[in-house]
């Protein structure tokens, strides 16, 4: 009984090589899953992880409560103190940044965030409402705890 020879490789590089693409490739997938984003005409889908979407509900939590003291400042007459932008980054299958200015927004209810998504192919940047990227965050924690 002779040994059977490793199966050939269809691609250039070396079998080992594709193995421990493809094993990264599969620990990738089973950590990550896909996170939907409604925007104004239509809908976006990317891998994300439930732990960086912790992450970016946790930022736009903060953002909230800079809107709202925005929000007072100017409900009292006084001018309030500029709050800072919020600014969250992502870097896995694509980059995703999300940045905000609290201080050009009556309330949290008006605001919107720009989004980009890019990955080495495609740029995407659009305004989404702050409520909507809140509830789709909310839904995709729900279906991913």
């Amino acid at each position: 009984m002779g040994r059977e020879a490793p199966p050939k490789c269809p691609c250039p590089n070396r079998l080992d090589d594709c193995h421990k693409r493809v094993n990264s490739l599969k620990s990738m997938s089973m950590s990550s899953s896909q996170f939907r984003l409604n925007l104004p005409e239509g809908t976006v889908s990317f891998s994300f992880t439930p732990e960086s979407a912790r992450d970016l509900q946790g930022a736009i939590a903060s953002l909230m409560d800079s809107l709202k003291v925005t929000a007072q400042g100017a409900g009292s007459g006084n001018k309030p103190k500029p709050q800072k932008p919020m600014e969250y980054r992502h870097t896995g299958e694509v980059f995703l940044e999300v940045f905000c200015n609290p201080n050009i927004w009556s309330s949290p209810f008006a605001a919107k965030v720009l989004i980009t998504l890019r990955d080495d192919r495609i740029r995407l940047s659009t305004e989404v409402a702050l409520t909507r990227m809140t509830d789709d965050i909310a839904q995709y924690l729900k279906d991913n705890a």
